[in-house]
């Protein structure tokens, strides 16, 4: 099976065709999340929009063959973004939804930080941060070689760009002109130390990718429509050149319990919450 964004459709039928899909993708999150008490919720709240995008809108794939050799490649480098993958894959139809109860039990494909010899349709092993985008370099570069046309993306986060070795493989991605590679930068301004731009800011983030030879694009990353303007925005940039989606997101999106709550990088959910934040995730949909 390919890509759901195979069939043409109009734009307001893709962008409700990812809405849909994002919200689904929250509660699946909420429901992993819950099986553990606590987790990294809030970054997956955050980017379940973006990773609706990317699912059901950008990418080429066989939901039953993850190995298919033309597939595009989608690498999570954050690993502990894991939980908001999950959803992601279950949404594409690679993995089954009942299987998401298992997230994080002894003997589950679904750890709670990302393991490719572990999960269908998980590129790359994530937990060093800073690590993703130069693999996605290295494939970039080595599918060009195959002629094989399939997009390598990585979703990366604003921590990551604290470190040396993405700057590196921006530097390297830039000099080999992979044009056939697109970043992925969740800016949610938050990290384990505290907030990004007090630990070390990346700002003007947008100037510092272009400088590096990318063709930059930032957005509102809770905002479907501006989503898919900014990856068809990319998609029409020089064959040639590295793109950059660089995406702010709030942290808890769509549960305004969450999305106020101090700490929210491990973030630890009281057992009454689980279904208020449901319950606000459907009011929210609603409206």
């Amino acid at each position: 099976m390919a890509a759901p964004h195979a069939a043409p459709s109009s734009f307001d039928e893709r962008v409700d065709t990812a809405r849909q899909a994002a919200h689904r993708m929250r509660h699946h999150i909420l429901n992993m999340g819950e099986a553990q008490g606590q987790g990294y919720v809030g970054q997956a709240l955050g980017v379940a929009d973006l990773l609706a995008v990317v699912y059901r809108d950008r990418l080429r794939y066989r939901a039953d063959d993850p190995e298919w050799p033309d597939r595009d490649r989608f690498l999570l480098s954050i690993g502990h973004y894991a939980i908001a993958l999950y959803a992601a894959l279950a949404e594409a139809g690679t993995l089954d939804v009942a299987e998401l109860e298992t997230y994080g039990a002894d003997g589950s494909r679904l750890p709670m930080s990302g393991m490719a010899s572990y999960t269908p349709g998980m590129e790359i092993s994530g937990g060093s941060l800073g690590h993703g985008l130069t693999v996605a370099t290295g494939m970039a570069l080595g599918l060009r070689h195959q002629g094989n046309p399939a997009q390598v993306y990585n979703l990366l986060s604003d921590g990551e760009l604290n470190e040396g070795s993405t700057w590196e493989a921006a530097m390297g991605a830039a000099h080999h002109r992979l044009g056939n590679l697109t970043a992925i930068v969740d800016l949610n301004g938050l990290q384990a130390d505290g907030p990004t731009g007090t630990v070390l800011s990346a700002e003007p983030v947008v100037d510092k990718w272009r400088a590096f030879g990318w063709y930059p694009v930032r957005v509102d990353g809770n905002d479907v429509p501006a989503l898919l303007r900014g990856f068809e925005e990319l998609a029409a940039a020089p064959a040639d050149q590295p793109r950059v989606l660089l995406c702010d997101t709030r942290i808890g999106r769509g549960a305004p319990l969450l999305e106020t709550r101090e700490k929210a990088h491990f973030m630890r959910i009281e057992e009454h919450e689980w279904q208020l934040c449901r319950d606000q995730l459907d009011e929210v949909n609603d409206r």
